[in-house]
């Protein structure tokens, strides 16, 4: 692809040849002759200057270099989408795999790719043009919206309601049981039936291994765009809003309410019925017991306001040298307090 030809579908202003062919994309420092590769963070700025690749997508005011520049307002967003130009996932054709087991009561559109070993039960539903790779697996009465994409061994339980365009990672779980035990009169822990579905909106990613878990009673929920990284737990009940982000690790207990355009970093955690207003953001390793009011950017466990817990942090880093002042002072103040006493008894003698 001619550089300009990339500059148009981008919509972005090139300053440059182009006519110069490209043929890739790549990292700044990975990037060669004929490939673009971008800055979005200032940090990186200094390798744009050395940088080998044919063009360097950056914002709008980013200053001069030597390679030819594409000037968009969110080089990352643009970058990505020039990453799609060149590299075309796999495809897979309309078709059922022999060893594929479907009860007749499902229903699909004669475009969907039902792969190896895929188990779909009985009332499933399936939107136009869906994807089940092999062994993925399709409890009873599911239901899930067009262009469901389901890699291998991702599995929907009973009766869980998917929007159109979801995506499901290798090996993610939709609408396992909740972690629901009551004790009995014997001191015994008894199972509470979870009775309640999952519900994932439109566009929902959930990535590899992750477990969003059903509900005892109503429902649990991702809202429409939302994105749950790898190995997340999203307990019973919990309901995550839109265009959130949780990232790998996090864990958010039973009945958690997360709102719209909030950040929870890696291995974040939320207590049980806790709720987080929309755009908030929670560190990394942070953990919070408490409701957090909109727009707060979180840090700690227990976690606080996180410009607090910067200077937290740098007093944490100083404590030693601090204790020794501190032992230094006490025992100046001791030794000047027994001079005191001396002084005192030689005047009352």
């Amino acid at each position: 692809m001619k550089l300009g030809e990339l500059a148009q579908r981008l919509g972005a202003e090139l300053r440059g040849n182009a006519d110069l062919e490209v043929t890739g994309v790549k990292g700044i420092e990975e990037a060669g002759p004929t490939e673009v590769t971008f800055v979005a963070n200032p940090k990186y700025g200094g390798l744009a200057r050395k940088t080998k690749a044919a063009a360097v997508l950056v914002e709008p005011e980013f200053p001069e270099i030597e390679a030819a520049t594409l000037r968009i307002k969110n080089p990352y967003y643009s970058f990505s989408r020039a990453l799609g130009y060149f590299y075309q996932p796999p495809s897979y054709e309309a078709g059922v795999h022999p060893t594929a087991v479907i009860d007749p009561s499902a229903q699909s559109d004669e475009g969907a790719h039902i792969g190896a070993y895929v188990v779909v039960g009985a009332k499933v539903r399936l939107g136009p043009n869906a994807t089940l790779l092999p062994h993925v697996v399709l409890y009873p009465g599911v239901q899930a919206g067009s262009h469901l994409f389901a890699h291998a061994h991702a599995v929907v339980r009973e009766g869980c309601v998917l929007g159109d365009h979801v995506t499901l990672e290798n090996g993610a779980i939709v609408g396992a049981d909740g972690f629901g035990f009551a004790k009995n009169d014997l001191g015994q822990w008894e199972k509470i039936p979870q009775s309640g579905p999952v519900r994932l909106g439109d566009r929902v990613d959930v990535q590899a291994n992750a477990c969003i878990d059903r509900a005892t009673v109503g429902v649990t929920e991702i809202g429409d765009g939302s994105k749950v990284d790898n190995l997340v737990q999203v307990g019973h009940g919990s309901r995550v809003g839109k265009d959130s982000l949780i990232c790998a690790q996090t864990g958010l207990a039973g009945s958690s309410v997360i709102g719209n355009n909030v950040i929870l970093a890696g291995q974040a955690g939320v207590a049980g019925h806790c709720s987080l207003g929309d755009g908030v953001i929670l560190t990394a390793q942070s953990a919070v017991s408490h409701d957090i009011a909109p727009g707060k950017m979180i840090s700690g466990s227990p976690g606080f306001d996180n410009r607090l817990w910067l200077r937290a942090v740098a007093i944490f880093q100083r404590l030693p040298e601090l204790v020794k002042r501190l032992d230094r002072l006490e025992k100046k103040l001791a030794g000047d307090a027994t001079g005191e006493m001396d002084n005192t008894r030689g005047q009352g003698e």
